[in-house]
């Protein structure tokens, strides 16, 4: 833990991994996406070379509850992160969960000029009970997938009969998009990467982490599994040590490789 932080302000708590001037990343804040509700409202975070660099690949850091995610501690420190890792964040405020992504990406694919961003390198991230709404949009049906997503201590699917992930979210007031659907709607071009807390206090978290992580494998996903078997959910908000640290560094690492491939010429 850090002095700064008590543990009860969970607001604006910032992730454990610090790196010299992520402050100072350039900002642009509350785009509005016009074909989504009036609450729907995007600040994008520029890698420290921006605009020399040109255009970038962008890492969508998805909600799924309604309100100004994009406010808080661990969104503004994360989008900083994936800035200072030469990628261009993007985090929102919204009113309809689903809806409003699905908004945002058309906004996103139709306005690559305006924001900076290579529209074919576009991943997700997503954490507790914002999974299911970023899992929506991996499903088969859709047009626009992600390049890659990484989902940390969430919620996924309810499989085999259980119905954790839509317990869950009736009480704690998330999206699940989701809810019916399996393993086998998934679409298999899309890399996942899976960290699960092993100390999480939320039953629905881990009992659909492993769930789903058999079907996962028998279907033969493309998966990356981290399982910090000491983490506590939202681990990189609360544990601050090395291995919260190199889990950070990791994800942000899985979000690299996918992304930050050699573009065709024109491209950029």
């Amino acid at each position: 833990m850090t002095d700064a932080q008590p543990p009860s302000d969970l607001m604006t708590r910032r992730v454990c991994l610090k790196l010299d001037g992520m402050d100072g990343v350039p900002v642009r804040r509350n785009i509005p996406v016009q074909t989504g509700s009036p609450d729907l409202l995007m600040d994008l975070y520029y890698p420290p070379d921006h605009p020399i660099e040109g255009r970038r690949p962008a890492v969508i850091i998805v909600a799924g509850y309604r309100g100004r995610y994009k406010d808080v501690g661990w969104t503004v420190s994360m989008a900083q992160l994936i800035a200072m890792s030469g990628m261009i964040a993007i985090a929102y405020s919204n009113r309809e969960p689903v809806s409003d992504l699905q908004a945002l990406i058309t906004h996103v694919h139709e306005r690559p000029a305006s924001l900076d961003i290579v529209p074919s390198r576009i991943g997700i991230m997503a954490v507790s009970g914002n999974v299911p709404t970023a899992l929506s949009i991996i499903m088969e049906e859709t047009s626009r997938p992600p390049l890659c997503a990484a989902f940390s201590y969430g919620c996924l699917l309810d499989l085999d009969g259980a119905t954790d992930v839509a317990d869950a979210a009736r009480q704690f007031g998330f999206a699940n998009p989701v809810e019916g659907r399996s393993v086998a709607h998934l679409r298999h071009d899309v890399p996942l990467l899976i960290v699960r807390a092993g100390q999480n206090h939320f039953p629905a978290m881990n009992t659909s982490i492993d769930r789903f992580m058999h079907h996962a494998v028998a279907a033969n996903l493309p998966i990356t599994f981290i399982n910090y078997a000491q983490g506590q959910h939202a681990f990189d908000l609360l544990d601050d040590n090395s291995t919260s640290r190199d889990i950070l560094r990791q994800t942000l690492g899985f979000l690299r490789r996918h992304l930050l491939r050699a573009e065709p010429d024109g491209v950029r």
